[in-house]
């Protein structure tokens, strides 16, 4: 890595990236990034890590687990080589990595992101990833199910060993072999069923000696009762090996065959992980995406040095290339001018590397051809060389470099030597570099650069902020203010007698005190403005704070009676649907003496009793209606039309013609006589549009809850879903979660559990207990 962004710790911020990859290939890429030289190229790479941090704040992120670098066992199986046990097994690994990875994109399948492309190239193997775990067991066992022959050979091996145990057993059980055996055992030697006998009674079983004890004192002897089985299960033995090389050469022919599709996902998913650790990277250092420009304008709001813990850094605002080309910073030691150095050329190299930078949100930096920095002690034994020599030596280099596309960082320029030889020398090569049309940042002690500053168009003074009553930096970056050096006030505070003190005012020269006393009261008209403003900004955010509070009340009022209005007029509605049916009851009842008595109602006393019902209707209706106005139906209502019960705000269908100043309508469900002047004929484009409603879905993060419910999955999708579960409640800080995974046989229970043990973010689990789900549900304490 260029030293320059050593000098500026670049390589320390990569290490950080590096340890949120799950695969040595990706820290490896990680590790050997360097920064693009673009605007464009930069801008893609961080639109690629934001989509990833946008991506896991909605879904979590997804898993890498088992991902291998698996390009040489492929390459090899390829060319017609038989893989291991193990290799296969990496093979399949890498391949449900890759199926995970896809699964977990399928979820934010509605969005398209600039990560799309990169996930579409993916290509899962189910078929070979199953059917290798199905074949083997682990690296040193071959699966039953992995043939129909292996599976008959073991099933005749068994056998056979049975028998011979059988044999074996009877031996050891006679009661007239009992005093010459060493032990009522049976054992093995050399793969072959044999029984312990003392070495006395060595000839009174017969059979084969296949070994002796350390002692002598026994034999392990073959019974010849048992010699044949043994042989038949060496001969299966061999059966067996051959068989398992076999299913292992056609396994690895298989994988041969689809090698170039593995591989090129691989290194898609390794250039996945590169991106999502970058995005894992960012929310822990709750970073933004910055604005790329190639101008050369740096603009830093509220940014903080990524290395410096998060309670102990204080943001500051940084500015540079827009009004001035050139920021000469001032102010003591230990003031935080280094570290406001280091964060502007850092935070530049992480955003051309497709990082995001811990700053405020429309914060600015540029890409830069060359970033050159000389910070810190550069004084080197080996070279005879002393602080000024390596620092100059160095300053040598860069001004040799140094061009209109390059950013420039001199930290204490021009000293280690004569400060009036140093001070001069510090101007003028300033000036160089400004004739190179550099963008230039330097800290220095001197009073002269401060007035050099001054005097000088496009160069700007900056300090860092001191407080003299707690003799304390507040480590902020002051833009357009020379730093005071506060020495006469730091050593009053810490004791040095006054008289000493102002006897060293008296020996300083009338200039530089007189200009210490004018960057002074420029120091104290500025602290007070300062304070003005962080009241004017209290004031400002307590107003907002006020309206919004407003805002909200009133909103909430009026969905509150928007609510009581709706509930009102439901019941209004069963009010009158009930008076309704009342009335149609007693119409009947009306019809049915008619009938009785042979007697019908002239059109008078239909006509009296309809208007009673109205009345009743009208009596029985506790909505406040709408006044009707001067509305006229535009022409005769007929069957069919869409109308508005206008006091009601209801639509409805009218579904006969008028009769009596009334019309029959129906509004939904319910059908009711409504006066005409109370009904509104809606116009007939309006009639003619479907009935149906828009649905406008919402894309959303998933609900994060406390359990997972596994239930009816495999043990590989349950593992899958496991991994995307903790990590999301990791992210959460939850500290207890429970995995459903039902009674049944116990395999599910089982393998999650066994999968918990190597969760390095799992401190404990155990079966729930009685109203929790029992043995159903593990219950999993996070750390």
């Amino acid at each position: 890595m260029d030293k320059n962004y050593r000098a500026l710790e670049l390589d320390k911020i990569l290490d950080l990236v590096a340890a949120e990859t799950t695969c040595d290939d990706a820290a490896e890429a990680v590790r050997s990034i360097e920064p693009v030289k673009s605007a464009g190229e930069a801008r893609l790479l961080l639109e690629e890590t934001d989509a990833a941090f946008v991506l896991m704040a909605k879904f979590g992120g997804p898993s890498f687990r088992d991902l291998k670098n698996v390009s040489n066992p492929l390459r090899r199986a390829q060319a017609g080589g038989s893989l291991g046990m193990r290799e296969l097994l990496d093979v399949a690994g890498t391949l449900r990595s890759i199926r995970s990875l896809q699964s977990w994109h399928d979820k934010s399948a509605g969005m398209r992101t600039a990560l799309s492309d990169r996930f579409s190239v993916l290509t899962p193997n189910k078929y070979l990833e199953e059917k290798i775990f199905t074949s083997i067991i682990s690296e040193e066992e071959m699966a039953d199910a992995a043939s129909p022959a292996l599976a008959a050979i073991r099933r005749k091996i068994r056998n056979a060993s049975s028998r011979a145990r059988d044999q074996l057993d009877k031996l050891v059980r006679s009661p007239s072999h009992q005093k010459h055996l060493q032990e009522s055992i049976i054992t093995q030697r050399g793969g072959r069923y044999v029984v312990p006998v003392k070495a006395e009674f060595r000839g009174e079983v017969p059979g084969l000696v296949h070994d002796t004890s350390s002692s002598g004192a026994t034999v392990f002897i073959e019974p010849m009762s048992v010699v044949e089985a043994n042989n038949e299960i060496r001969v299966l033995q061999s059966e067996e090996l051959e068989e398992i090389n076999r299913i292992l050469r056609e396994l690895s022919a298989e994988a041969g065959e689809f090698a170039d599709g593995i591989i090129h996902s691989y290194k898609c998913a390794v250039e996945l992980n590169v991106i999502f650790a970058k995005a894992q990277t960012a929310y822990r250092m709750k970073a933004v995406t910055p604005t790329v420009r190639e101008d050369g304008v740096t603009e830093l709001h509220a940014a903080r040095h990524p290395l410096i813990h998060k309670e102990k850094v204080v943001p500051t605002d940084i500015s540079l290339g827009k009004s001035f080309d050139t920021l000469i910073i001032t102010g003591p030691n230990t003031g935080g001018k280094t570290v406001a150095l280091k964060t502007v050329g850092l935070l530049s190299l992480m955003a051309m590397c497709g990082l995001m930078i811990p700053a405020g949100e429309g914060s600015e930096v540029s890409v830069f051809d060359h970033i050159l920095a000389d910070i810190g002690d550069e004084q080197s034994i080996e070279q005879s060389l002393s602080t000024f020599s390596a620092h100059m030596t160095n300053i040598i280099s860069i001004l040799k470099a140094a061009d209109e596309k390059s950013l420039v960082l001199l930290d204490e320029l021009g000293a280690g030597t004569d400060p009036v030889e140093g001070a001069a020398l510090a101007a003028a090569i300033i000036e160089e570099l400004r004739g190179k049309g550099v963008k230039l940042a330097c800290t220095t002690h001197y009073a002269e650069l401060k007035a050099y500053a001054l005097q000088t168009p496009g160069v700007e003074n900056g300090c860092c902020e001191f407080d003299v009553e707690s003799l304390r930096p507040t480590y902020r970056l002051l833009i357009g203010v020379p730093g005071k050096s506060n020495a006469f006030a730091i050593s009053k505070r810490l004791g040095l007698e006054e008289r000493i003190v102002d006897r060293a005012g008296e020996l300083v020269s009338r200039e530089s005190s007189e200009f210490e006393k004018v960057i002074g009261r420029l120091e104290e008209d500025r602290r007070k403005l300062q304070d003005e403003l962080e009241l004017a900004k209290k004031a400002a955010a307590r107003a907002r704070d006020s309206i919004r509070e407003a805002e909200a009340k009133q909103a909430e009022a009026g969905v509150q009676a928007k609510r009581e209005l709706e509930q009102a007029r439901k019941e209004a509605t069963d009010i009158v649907a009930k008076t309704r049916r009342q009335a149609d009851a007693l119409l009947n009842e009306l019809d049915e003496m008619r009938r009785q008595k042979n007697k019908s109602l002239s059109a008078e006393q239909k006509a009296r009793l309809r208007s009673g019902m109205r009345d009743m209707e009208a009596s029985a209706d506790p909505v406040h209606r709408r006044e009707v106005g001067d509305y006229t139906l535009p022409r005769e209502l007929r069957t069919g039309d869409n109308v508005l019960i206008f006091d009601l705000d209801k639509k409805a269908v009218v579904l006969e013609a008028p009769r009596d100043g009334q019309v029959l309508v129906q509004a939904g469900i319910i059908k009711t006589r409504v006066d005409v002047k109370n009904l509104r004929l809606l116009e007939e484009k309006q009639k003619d549009r479907p009935r149906g409603r828009t649905v406008t879905k919402n894309v959303s993060a998933p609900e994060a809850g406390t359990s997972l419910d596994l239930r009816g999955m495999n043990a590989d999708e349950a593992l899958m879903e496991v991994d995307s579960f903790l990590d999301r409640v990791g992210r959460m800080g939850l500290a207890q979660v429970t995995i459903i995974h039902g009674k049944g046989t116990g395999v599910l229970r089982a393998a999650v559990q066994k999968h918990l043990r190597r969760c390095p973010g799992v401190k404990s689990f155990r079966l729930g207990a009685f109203g929790e789900g029992e043995s159903g549900v593990t219950i999993v304490e996070l750390k």
